[in-house]
């Protein structure tokens, strides 16, 4: 692992058309004393902290002690450290189940967390009644609303299903999608919901996108997340008797069985795993309590405001 510098501010060359990822340390360097004195005393503090962080552009990225992600050669990976200031120096809440995140120059983020809550059965597998917890989670939007107005935000509309809920027997994932709309802007996005079973919790993956950006970064996400695993003796296929069961099911990971902690947890923590197409008003559901996240990738790949 190495530890990039301000320069990466810069430039990271990295794309997700299958080009190689080529690090420009120097151009930074050259004009970062001019630059400082036209930033502002936040944009100075944003970088320092982000000089912090340290990228891994290669091999497999630890995400924690119950799994992993292999580095696809398009990314950037950071630990559970970096992850937290990447987070809080963009204006969001990591929660202690912060594991990693994986980034590219595309305004394309995906942060890893675990949710602990114990192995949740699957014996709801054939009876997702995806008419009720559509329902469940449009109540849940109105109440998330009230927290959306108290903050100032903007409210969203849960306009239904762009995929509803299905569980996969053989890799124990579900997902499902949702469509959403802003309701000051009527910027619609679609919130596209993986979890990841394990032996101990599960890891929650979201893509989110506009309608029109979600066939073509559905092939990317899912390719991403083919290089996820739990170590050893983490899988969902090893559980064993006696270990901690969740106290929730397969319809209350889709409806809000996230959210169960999620005060000590932090908002975006509970979230789990975010592959976010950052700048185009992309919004965050969890139990009904939206977040909006701020574009910021651009400065740190030096492209333009």
């Amino acid at each position: 692992m190495q530890n990039i510098p301000s320069s990466l501010y810069r430039k990271i060359a990295i794309t997700v058309a299958g080009l190689a990822i080529s690090l420009s340390l120097n151009s930074f360097a050259q004009t970062a004393e001019a630059n400082d004195e036209s930033k502002s005393p936040e944009q100075l503090a944003y970088e320092k902290a982000m000089a912090q962080v340290k990228w891994q552009t290669e091999g497999v990225g630890k995400l924690g002690s119950r799994a992993e992600i292999k580095i696809p050669e398009n990314y950037g990976f950071t630990d559970a450290r970096g992850s937290r200031i990447v987070l809080e120096a963009n204006g969001n809440i990591p929660g202690s189940s912060t594991q990693g995140m994986l980034v590219d120059a595309n305004d394309n983020w995906i942060v890893f967390s675990f949710d602990d809550c114990g192995y949740v059965k699957d014996d709801e597998k054939d009876d997702l009644d995806a008419d009720a917890m559509l329902e469940n989670l449009q109540a849940n939007n109105k109440a998330g609303n009230e927290e959306r107005k108290r903050r100032g935000m903007p409210e969203l509309i849960h306009e239904g299903w762009v995929m509803p809920p299905k569980y996969n027997e053989q890799t124990h994932n579900l997902e499902w999608g949702v469509k959403l709309r802003n309701a000051v802007t009527n910027h619609t996005s679609i919130n596209y919901s993986t979890r990841l079973l394990g032996r101990e919790g599960y890891t929650a993956v979201a893509l989110v996108c506009s309608p029109e950006e979600l066939d073509t970064l559905l092939p990317e996400y899912q390719r991403v997340l083919q290089g996820f695993s739990y170590t050893e003796g983490q899988s969902y296929a090893e559980y064993r008797q006696g270990d901690k069961l969740a106290e929730y099911g397969l319809a209350a990971l889709v409806v809000g069985g996230a959210a169960v902690g999620a005060a000590k947890m932090g908002l975006l923590g509970k979230l789990g795993v975010l592959f976010a197409k950052l700048g185009k008003a992309a919004f965050l559901i969890v139990a009904g309590i939206a977040i909006g996240i701020k574009k910021f990738f651009s400065r740190l790949f030096g492209r333009a405001q």
